[in-house]
């Protein structure tokens, strides 16, 4: 579905509205609009019920999910003076995290990470972020996101949140996208500590299955945060001038960012090595099965050869005729099985 709809932006003029993900869920608009001692939250009946809080003299917080409905997106973006270019790539949910500065807002893409506890994959979510003078707009694929803390914390004044600015906001919605990132990473961890028991103990096709996926999702969580921090590194060194207030919390994130990569690569580094013991555990598996087949079929050599002579029908084999040949036979052959076998427990091959 994605392939098919990348395929239509090809050749088509720059600002083309095309959404390239799928369609889920409904359309909604939510909005938060806050001061110092009050606040109010309501979920937005028609998209022109949202455009009264671009010159309001609170913070306000405009979060949009749905991004298929590119007629709503669009009557959105002409009146808060968004640029074509900005809601092309707000519909493109292929782009990487970045940073983009227009004359009255900054343009923000970031990539929200969830884990699936049962399909054990990371799934990935573009959200767009728009800082205007007073307000935030957020875009997002689909209802349902990692928000909610910084939802409570207005609804209940805890923090400082409310206040400071639209640009408090903005860190604080970077913030717990990137702390949602240690979440993932301690999932990943714990995968990690199941699988260095089962490559050892019980390696099998479901354990190299179980470490692919687990790269996968390394490459995933490491393709969404090396950009974010030269988003983040632009963002606390402020050229714009933007962020004086919050500079220093942005670049905590920062720092948060290099703490995530280097945990990443540090997981990536212990992936590697549990393919390498799989491998080897799986190689020294086959090593005993094989070494248990030799044994066996050096016990039954001698054994074989014994009854291949016997089995040649000569006439003159004084032995075929005697009373007690079958039986003799038999103890003989059974004291080199039994000889042989402690034989090799004395050399420790058994």
């Amino acid at each position: 579905m994605k392939e098919r709809k990348l395929t239509k932006k090809v050749g088509t003029p720059p600002g083309t509205l095309i959404y390239t993900g799928e369609k889920m869920g409904t359309f909604q608009i939510n909005v938060f609009n806050y001061n110092a001692d009050s606040y109010t939250e309501q979920k937005m009946e028609s998209v022109e019920s949202c455009f009264k809080f671009k010159d309001s003299p609170n913070v306000s917080w405009i979060d949009i999910a749905g991004l298929y409905n590119t007629e709503a997106i669009d009557e959105i973006g002409k009146y808060y003076n968004l640029h074509p270019l900005t809601l092309e790539d707000i519909l493109n949910i292929n782009q990487r995290p970045k940073l983009e500065y227009f004359d009255d807002y900054a343009f923000i893409v970031l990539k929200m990470l969830t884990y699936n506890d049962k399909s054990r994959e990371v799934q990935s979510e573009q959200v767009s972020l728009i800082l205007g003078n007073n307000y935030i707009l957020t875009f997002q694929e689909d209802i349902g996101d990692v928000f909610d803390p910084v939802r409570d914390r207005i609804r209940n004044n805890r923090g400082s949140i409310r206040k400071n600015g639209a640009d408090y906001l903005l860190y604080a919605l970077i913030d717990v996208v990137v702390d949602n990132y240690f979440i993932i990473l301690e999932k990943l961890g714990e995968e990690i500590d199941e699988l260095q028991e089962m490559v050892v103990v019980n390696p099998s096709p479901e354990t190299i299955q179980n470490i692919h996926t687990l790269r996968r999702n390394l490459i995933e969580l490491r393709k969404s945060v090396w950009p974010l921090k030269d988003v983040l590194s632009s963002l606390y060194e402020d050229e714009m001038q933007l962020f004086k207030r919050t500079s220093v919390y942005f670049r905590d994130v920062h720092d948060h960012t290099i703490q995530i990569i280097d945990m990443v690569e540090t997981l990536r580094d212990i992936t590697s090595e549990l393919l390498d013991v799989y491998l080897s555990s799986v190689n020294n598996r086959m090593n005993e099965i094989m070494k248990v087949l030799t044994i066996i079929a050096t016990i039954f050599m001698p054994l074989s050869f014994i009854a291949g002579v016997y089995g040649m029908n000569f006439k003159y084999m004084p032995e075929l005729g005697w009373k007690y040949g079958y039986p003799t036979i038999l103890v003989v052959m059974l004291s080199i099985g039994i000889g042989m076998v402690i034989y090799f427990k004395r050399r420790k091959w058994m």
